[in-house]
This record gives structure tokens, sequence and C-alpha cells, in this order.
């Protein structure tokens, strides 16, 4: 299955996409595939243990920032990006 059709899907069922794909930035901005959001997790190197963590607090803290959006959580951020108008 390709991204754009990963993306596609997301918007069909209307879940938020959670993805460690960085294309998906790309499809979401150029093609307007926004969606209910897509989460990009940039955590490289990082136990699953330690991933998993970091995911589960920054959902706990932002779940509702994130609908809609395109987020990037790092190890120690989060950036929440709003659709172009």
């Amino acid at each position: 299955m390709k991204n754009g059709d990963v993306i596609a899907l997301a918007i069909r069922e209307n879940f938020l996409l959670l993805t460690s794909d960085k294309d998906f930035g790309e499809i979401t901005f150029r093609k307007g595939m926004w969606g209910q959001g897509v989460v990009l997790l940039r955590l490289f190197g990082l136990s699953p243990e330690k991933k998993a963590e970091i995911v589960a607090k920054a959902f706990e803290s932002y779940h509702q920032r994130f609908e809609g959006n395109f987020s990037i959580i790092t190890p120690s951020s989060i950036r929440i990006r709003k659709p172009p108008i």
C-alpha cells in the first residue's frame, strides 16, 4: 500500500495517522490530505519502551490538539502545525 493510499484510508475511516515515515509530511502539505491529522514520530535510537513512554505522555497532554493537525513528536519537543487556510 502506498503512502497516499494509507492517508486516504485514514481519512475515509476517520483515523489519526501515527507514523515514523516523514514522507507523510510531504503528502499532507503538498496534497492537502489532512483528515483527522498526522503524528510523525522522530524517536530514532530509543528503546521501544522509551518510545512508548514518550508517545503515551504526548497523547496524555496533547491528544485533542493532534486532531486535524500535522504534529511531530521528538524526545525533547512536540510541534503542532495547523493546515494552511
